[in-house]
């Protein structure tokens, strides 16, 4: 008997849609898990200041004690080896005086060291909070690209697959294609806010030293700074959560939503980049929207992280039964015949225009840019309406 006869390719629908159930309800406790340690780490860093303001107070306070005990020390040392000389009065006071300062001297070391070790101890906790932010921002990441898949290439798995054999492959196809998401999305994070986070690390371990050496001004400047830091990593994970899936595709349309898209990373890189949408613009299936985003998307990236290129073109024809993309840079460009780091993502767009029924072609040489030109049949999309 072949099993695969009486399988029924609708049942993976019901299939992925517990998974993604599941799958959404643990992304939502992991990114509270996150907000809440970032909410933690905040309050903590507003407690470190206080107290790192009031160490600086309590070591000069008993620099001042220290030399006011030494002083009453050496007047009751006079006062004992001249008792003659001085009245009751004054010896009593000597006595009194030394001794008060003495006690303050006392108190205040030991309030010094409470608040060295309550400063030591949310240091320590502020270190375990940041690992907590990452590692929570990191999965969210990584579940949003696992979510992302669900939700649209795997959809597509009754209606591709024909045979055992075509469901193997195709699920191979998309463990790769997983894969290789994972990978840049690990790259972008390890890029940017591990980077960022980790000179983070660096920079708290000296703001202790600042501190002591330059003063309290020159240590607050420096929390500023590394308030900013952080703040700044936290801006790039969301940045990089947003460009798996950006909410604005859903509700504005494609051409909008490349806008926007482009605006930020021409912001963030300093690179020119124009967007020229020509033809009857008009809205698409979602899933044709989502794909050529993401076309467009992985293309501007490779142009802005190995080109090296100072301006970036895209243009988007809307014909009747056409859509055509067109992305050029003016970069280094690569010998196509050579075997690149980046060449997976190119397998991975050829795959992704191939499930649309399109074309892709692309042409560089070194030292000549390169251009991707993409042809997607419209008519072939009106199924997934």
């Amino acid at each position: 008997m072949n099993p695969t006869k009486t399988f029924d390719p609708s049942s993976i629908d019901s299939i992925l849609d517990k998974t993604i159930a599941t799958v959404t309800e643990s992304k939502e406790q992991i990114f509270d898990i996150g907000e809440q340690s970032r909410e933690e780490f905040e309050r903590l860093s507003r407690e470190l200041k206080e107290i790192r303001e009031l160490v600086l107070e309590t070591i000069q306070r008993g620099d001042v004690l220290e030399t006011k005990a030494r002083l009453a020390r050496t007047k009751l040392a006079e006062v004992s080896k001249h008792f003659e000389r001085y009245g009751e009065e004054e010896i009593k006071q000597a006595y009194e005086s030394a001794s008060q300062f003495q006690v303050e001297l006392i108190s205040t070391r030991q309030k010094e060291t409470s608040l060295r070790e309550r400063r030591d101890d949310i240091e320590r906790r502020l270190l375990s909070l940041e690992e907590t932010v990452e590692r929570a921002e990191r999965l969210v990441s990584q579940i949003s690209v696992v979510l992302s898949y669900l939700d649209s290439d795997l959809r597509k798995v009754g209606e591709i697959v024909k045979g055992a054999k075509e469901k193997q492959d195709f699920g191979l196809q998309i463990i790769e294609a997983q894969e290789e998401e994972r990978g840049r999305v690990s790259r972008e994070i390890h890029d940017g806010p591990a980077q960022m986070l980790a000179n983070v690390l660096l920079r708290s371990e000296l703001i202790e030293k600042i501190y002591l050496q330059k003063g309290v001004d020159e240590a607050h400047r420096e929390l500023k700074d590394l308030r900013q830091m952080v703040k700044n990593a936290l801006i790039e994970v969301r940045r990089i959560i947003y460009d798996l899936r950006p909410m604005a595709l859903d509700d504005l349309g494609l051409i909008p939503t490349l806008e926007k898209y482009l605006r930020t990373v021409s912001e963030s890189t300093g690179i020119q980049i124009d967007l020229k949408s020509l033809g009857n613009e008009r809205r698409l299936p979602s899933k044709m929207e989502v794909a050529t985003y993401r076309l467009i998307q992985e293309s501007v990236q490779n142009a802005c992280k190995h080109a090296r290129a100072v301006e970036i073109k895209v243009k988007v024809e809307f014909q009747d039964e056409l859509l055509s993309i067109l992305v050029r840079d003016d970069g280094i460009g690569f010998d196509q015949t050579q075997k690149k780091d980046r060449s997976f993502g190119i397998i991975g767009m050829k795959e992704r225009v191939d499930l649309l029924e399109g074309t892709i072609k692309i042409e560089s040489n070194p030292g000549k840019g390169t251009m991707i030109f993409i042809q997607i049949p419209l008519s072939k999309q009106e199924a997934w309406k």
